[in-house]
């Protein structure tokens, strides 16, 4: 899964998935707002960070 969108507030999850999200996408698919703590979603970022997937099927072999 190459995207996961937290919330800043509670760190509830989003958007998680293979296909990339706008923000707006996201806050649309959450009416606004966080469905955990109610918290108003921003089209700006908080913080990003980008880290490698990594393929547990890869360490089984």
């Amino acid at each position: 899964m190459p995207q996961r969108v937290l919330c800043k507030e509670c760190g509830a999850i989003l958007y998680e998935g293979i296909e990339l999200k706008t923000p707006d996408e996201v806050i649309q698919a959450n009416n606004g707002r966080c469905p955990k703590c109610g918290r108003k979603l921003s089209l700006m970022p908080h913080k990003i960070e980008i880290l490698p997937f990594k393929n547990p099927r890869r360490a089984l072999r």
